[in-house]
């Protein structure tokens, strides 16, 4: 029986069994942002450690930072400030690679790994941030962790995990106009849950998901972790080598075909052993949107919430909660509902393809006049190619705001929030109360053209009336 790429990776970084089930593996690669890091280098500070590979740790800033009136200092939320300053310090303290606001590298952290060739097939990476798992779509084992484990990679490069099941989606099928990678990921929450993948990591795999760009593999991989999955995958292959040749650090020339080789071996073998399958055939299905308070409760937009009496009894007490928050009945079509917000970003859909989509929506078309529209790029490199290709100007004279790069409403750690009870319509991943910024706001999640087709709309709209 052959193995697949999750067991490959794991053993080829293990250092040390634990125990019968846990292990201490070497982490790759080790990604910082300003957040989850402050009490992590004082750490190290109070027991007088140095980071033990500084040259296997990038960092960023992005959850805080405004994405207006970015390079003005200081920020008037003293905290914001307060945790720039940190990672300042703390990168220049302790030897590391930063990507700053001087920087065109700078922006979401789960965005710049990989357009700058750090995220590689084969590897393993940490970061302080649930959302690590986007860069599974490499080929890479990626954890996101919490403050003490960010000490414990800075002090000694190693984490104990416990080693995990793998469940393999295949998805299938023909995917139709108007169905982007946010769908495919949506549906498969919404059909196996939010704790579905508990304990497991999610191989991506089937004809529909090796046909995506790597921009899209990212989309899927993201949020894994929304379904349970401690982390989530796709296999390297040609369109992966495609994205990372030519990348300012993925390996140059003769080093570059070396890897390359490498990079196949750690695909899963053919006869690799799965402890679950779970295939989903997507022809005949239809743009997603979430109604409730959490990413496995939605629906395609031309579908009904559920009633009560249809669902697990396990499912009700989160059903009637959602249904209050959000204002929102059993049986009711979610299509036609006004929003008040429209949101493009994020570590999940803030990358130029998505921009793109997006933009092909609006174009020569005017957001809702009840509408507030933004579009906040993942990265200096987004904003700069989006800008080349004239795409802010496609939404600005639509009526968005086109802002700098940074996690922005996704989480709302900055200026953009929701204010009372405004409903968005969000391609971020998610929709938790409180998530953008207020505890009476609502959250619809979906892909960013389905966001400009609300936008547009001024309520939810079926994009492919638009295509």
């Amino acid at each position: 029986m052959g193995k697949n790429l999750f067991n490959k990776v794991w053993d080829l970084h293990k250092v040390a069994s634990l125990s019968e089930t846990r292990d201490q593996l070497f982490i790759g690669l080790h990604l910082v942002h300003e957040v989850t890091s402050p009490q992590a280098f004082q750490a190290l500070r109070e027991r007088g450690l140095p980071v033990k590979y500084p040259q296997r740790t990038v960092s960023t800033v992005d959850h805080i930072v405004p994405t207006q009136d970015q390079l003005i200092r200081p920020y008037q939320d003293d905290l914001a400030e307060q945790m720039l300053q940190a990672i300042e310090r703390n990168t220049k303290d302790f030897g590391l690679r930063f990507f700053g606001l001087n920087s065109d590298s700078q922006g979401i952290v789960h965005i710049i790994g990989p357009e700058n060739g750090f995220t590689q097939p084969g590897i393993t990476i940490a970061c302080g941030d649930s959302h690590t798992s986007t860069h599974g779509a490499f080929g890479a084992l990626a954890f996101g962790v919490g403050t003490s484990q960010v000490r414990d990679v800075l002090a000694t490069q190693t984490l104990a995990f416990e080693r995990l099941q793998v469940r393999k989606i295949n998805v299938v099928g023909t995917r139709s106009s108007g169905i982007y990678a946010k769908d495919l990921i949506l549906k498969i929450i919404a059909d196996l849950g939010v704790m579905g993948g508990l304990g497991h990591a999610y191989e991506f795999a089937g004809s529909v998901i090796h046909a995506l760009s790597m921009e899209e593999r990212m989309t899927v991989c993201n949020m894994s972790i929304e379904g349970g999955a401690r982390a989530g995958y796709v296999n390297p292959d040609q369109i992966t080598f495609d994205y990372l040749e030519g990348r300012p650090f993925s390996p140059k020339g003769e080093k570059f075909a070396e890897a390359v080789e490498h990079w196949k071996s750690m695909a899963s073998d053919g006869d690799a052993d799965f402890d679950d399958i779970y295939e989903l055939d997507v022809t005949e299905m239809s743009p997603m949107v979430t109604w409730g308070i959490t990413p496995g409760q939605g629906i395609e937009v031309d579908g009904t919430m559920p009633k009560l009496v249809d669902l697990d009894e396990t499912e009700v007490e989160i059903t009637q909660k959602a249904y209050e928050h959000m204002g929102l009945s059993e049986g009711q079509k979610i299509e036609g509902e006004k929003i008040d917000v429209a949101f493009i970003g994020s570590c999940t859909n803030g990358r130029i393809s998505d921009f793109r989509a997006a933009a092909e929506i609006v174009k020569g078309k005017q957001v809702a006049s009840h509408v507030k529209a933004l579009a906040v790029p993942g990265s200096r490199k987004v904003k700069l190619q989006a800008e080349e290709e004239g795409l802010d100007k496609i939404f600005t004279e639509a009526g968005f705001e086109w802002r700098e790069a940074g996690c922005s409403m996704c989480l709302a750690m900055n200026p953009d929030k929701l204010t009372g009870r405004q409903l968005s319509a969000s391609s971020s991943n998610r929709n938790f109360i409180g998530r953008q910024g207020t505890q009476k706001g609502r959250t619809l999640l979906m892909s960013p053209a389905m966001v400009a087709a609300a936008a547009v709309e001024g309520a939810v709209a079926d994009v492919r009336n638009f295509i």
